[in-house]
């Protein structure tokens, strides 16, 4: 079962889509692999697809409690866990959070466009540009452990809504 990835939505939208299709495929997948999909772990996906901003852990808990008012930090954890292990999220490094898979049927190589304005994330193939580091890491004896490349800045919906600078748009920050 293979998809076609494609580039978050940066532009508002109805997100009962996302949610929708994330907890489909998340079913699949789990029974194609055999791996419980459990309550607790389908509403940490559900919370984590409500929109496209990275999502911290302490931050899911206090929005879970509603529906599991015995959660703890360590249940997060594990569904966290097993959602990233099973490919239907990624943790945000930089951002110590976590952002739904827009392809989660395969394992591949990703750009996050970090917006520092709105705070949204947009996961984009990065191929090529994988392609490219392939070859130097290679060159370097470089054994790689994950592949995923943060890159910080302002969004397309960011700059359009406003020049660097204004409305609380900060100026760009040098390279």
């Amino acid at each position: 079962m293979q998809t076609q990835a494609a580039p978050t939505p940066a532009a508002p939208h109805d997100h009962h889509d996302c949610i929708d299709k994330a907890i489909h495929t998340a079913e699949q997948l789990c029974m194609h692999r055999g791996a419980r999909f459990t309550p607790i772990r389908r509403k940490v996906l559900e919370l984590i697809w409500e929109s496209h901003r990275a999502v911290k852990a302490y931050d899911l808990l206090d929005r879970i409690k509603p529906y599991e008012q015995a959660a703890k930090p360590v249940t997060i954890y594990r569904a966290l866990e097993f959602l990233v292990e099973q490919g239907l999220i990624h943790r945000v490094e930089s951002l110590n959070a976590f952002i739904g898979c827009v392809c989660s049927d395969r394992r591949h190589e990703l750009l996050l466009l970090i917006c520092r304005h709105c705070h949204e994330v947009e996961e984009r193939p990065a191929v090529a540009v994988m392609a490219a580091l392939a070859e130097e890491m290679q060159q370097a004896g470089f054994s790689v452990h994950r592949k995923a490349i943060e890159i910080h800045g302002l969004c397309a919906h960011c700059v359009a809504g406003a020049a660097p600078g204004s409305a609380g748009v900060p100026p760009a920050q040098p390279a």
